[in-house]
């Protein structure tokens, strides 16, 4: 089998590429197999070089593995290059910011080994299928951790523009933004249908549709996900006042916050199959993996077992 560390420059500002490259040899020649690297050029790169390389493996009765190095918007472009071809498998080499889909493995260490990747078994995950007008095109796609709308988008957005500011990196630049965000108080207008049900229709601070338990660098917004247990995490927080929000924060950022007692006045947590979101107001900012896209009414479907993800183990 065939290894293919995929690396995005602008990940990490680039730092460790090289060290990556050199264990990359290193590790292909001790363990005599067949392993290299690929630079990407642009966005949208990663995903094109993984359905080529992934094809020409299938072609030839081969596999291949792919690893995504930077965070999880790279991750989600190699996923969209590999869908549909048994031939591929795919990883993640967390150099990226967030990196929030390898927290919900407990060994998140051992991804960061070039030997522990190549040598990784593979597990069966689910994938999210996502339809609809996405920056103005009628597509479908796939989600390999979450989506957030509203608050949790905005906060994306605001850290990611934070982070260019020396002194604020990681956790110091996401809970400004959340202080910025909240300020504002800047969340969406959307109906809401799960499983044929229409759950909500109106204002709210935000939606997460969730298949990992992770997002914002280490938000445990969703603590019930699993990876590969046939469902999808739906959590709306209704259009709450500030200081609810400010009061129930530290919960919901560790995960404890569908134990609270009052909780159910102020979050709708449901596990399901198949979730539907229309913008009322015509459309909605839709972060998918990290990465933020202008959208329409999108219709979101959970596909079992639909990818082979390595997992390193030390």
């Amino acid at each position: 089998m065939k290894t293919v560390f995929l690396l995005n420059p602008k990940a990490g500002k680039g730092k460790g590429l090289d060290k990556i490259k050199q264990a990359v040899e290193t590790a292909a020649e001790e363990l005599n197999v067949e392993a290299g690297t690929y630079l990407t050029k642009s966005v949208g790169d990663a995903e094109k070089f993984a359905r080529l390389a992934a094809s020409e493996a299938q072609a030839a009765g081969e596999k291949i593995r792919l690893i995504a190095c930077g965070g999880d918007g790279t991750l989600n472009e190699v996923l969209n290059g590999a869908m549909g071809f048994d031939s591929a498998s795919v990883g993640v080499m967390p150099i990226g910011t967030g990196n929030d889909f390898v927290r919900n493995f407990s060994d998140k260490d051992c991804f960061l080994n070039v030997k522990a990747q190549i040598c990784a078994d593979t597990m069966k995950c689910d994938v999210i299928k996502y339809s609809g007008v996405i920056d103005g095109v009628e597509q479908t796609r796939y989600c390999a951790n979450m989506f957030n709308i509203g608050f949790d988008c905005n906060v994306v957005d605001l850290t990611a523009r934070l982070k260019t500011y020396p002194l604020l990196k990681g956790t110091p630049a996401y809970m400004t933004a959340v202080a910025g965000i909240l300020i504002k108080k800047k969340g969406e207008n959307l109906k809401i249908e799960i499983d044929g049900e229409t759950v909500h229709e109106g204002p709210l601070l935000l939606a997460a549709i969730a298949n990992g338990s992770f997002c914002g660098g280490g938000v445990k917004s969703s603590p019930k996900a699993s990876l590969n247990d046939g469902l999808m995490d739906a959590n709306i927080i209704y259009n709450v006042t500030r200081r609810e929000f400010v009061k129930k924060f530290p919960a919901y950022s560790k995960g404890t916050h569908l134990e609270l007692p009052d909780i159910d006045s102020l979050l709708y947590y449901r596990q399901c199959r198949e979730v539907t979101i229309t913008p009322l107001n015509g459309t909605m900012r839709l972060c998918t993996d990290g990465e933020i896209r202008d959208a329409g009414r999108v219709r979101m479907e959970i596909v079992p077992k639909a990818v082979d993800v390595a997992v390193p183990k030390a």
